[in-house]
């Protein structure tokens, strides 16, 4: 069932896993403002059934970044452009920013699993949409590539956390100054891909993770999953705290007992 199709972005429900798919293959799904809003709305949409959600791009390429329209003088019709919010306030040009970055951020909610099913290009904005998932499952033809600096940008979508904790600064940062290809070995080998098979398998690779994930007890990987994402920001011990006040509620609900 279609909860969505508007702007490059089509959202479908089956039970509890979800889709949500770039549809704009002839531009190789580039991204915009509008296709940012219509992402948030997805997440905003995602009914309380769904526990696995997979990011797939339509055609050869997942996303091949940001629309060159948005360097433009004119920019995206019924949007301001690029230049015209440089020349906003500082107030006016965080706040834009912010609302841009909503569209990567719901995908490591707790409550959820999200996998990036990722072809071909992944570039500079599709980099950081496949980074903001929690998964990744490429195919062989993949090409990472974080291209902003080249623009005399950053990267600013919510990709440098997650890619710093995946490879590390060292490699994060030649990464991102170099804005040099990552190719499908290099990407499984430094962790930003859980799994590389060939292309016509990709699809087939993410139904068999997908069942996997939903055949677990859906409170105990929410716990897991909550458990995982803090520990990067806790010392040992802490870590330890935090794992026998997860047991404890996982066991008083197992014996009927939680509130």
């Amino acid at each position: 069932m279609d909860l969505l199709d508007k702007d490059g972005v089509r959202l479908s429900v089956d039970d509890a896993i979800a889709t949500v798919t770039l549809t704009n293959p002839a531009k190789r799904n580039a991204q915009s403002p509008a296709l940012w809003r219509a992402l948030a709305e997805a997440g905003r949409s995602l009914p309380g059934s769904v526990r696995v959600v997979v990011l797939s791009g339509e055609g050869k390429s997942f996303s091949a970044g940001l629309d060159r329209q948005a360097f433009t003088p004119e920019g995206f019709e019924g949007e301001p452009s690029f230049l015209d919010l440089a020349r906003g306030s500082d107030e006016l040009l965080d706040a834009t920013i912010a609302e841009y970055q909503e569209a990567f951020t719901w995908w490591r909610r707790n409550d959820i699993v999200t996998i990036a099913a990722v072809q071909g290009h992944a570039i500079g904005a599709g980099f950081q949409l496949a980074l903001a998932c929690d998964l990744r499952v490429v195919a062989d033809d993949v090409q990472f590539a974080m291209r902003e600096t080249s623009l005399g940008l950053v990267p600013d979508l919510g990709g440098t956390q997650p890619l710093v904790s995946l490879v590390g600064y060292a490699r994060a940062l030649e990464i991102c100054a170099t804005g040099r290809f990552v190719h499908a070995e290099e990407a499984e080998r430094t962790g930003l891909a859980n799994l590389v098979v060939p292309a016509a398998e990709l699809d087939h690779a993410v139904r068999d993770l997908t069942a996997a994930l939903v055949a677990a007890p859906r409170d105990a990987v929410i716990e897991t999953k909550a458990l995982l994402r803090g520990a990067a920001g806790r010392t040992y011990d802490e870590q330890r705290t935090a794992e026998r006040a997860a047991q404890a509620r996982r066991l008083r609900d197992l014996a009927g007992l939680s509130d």
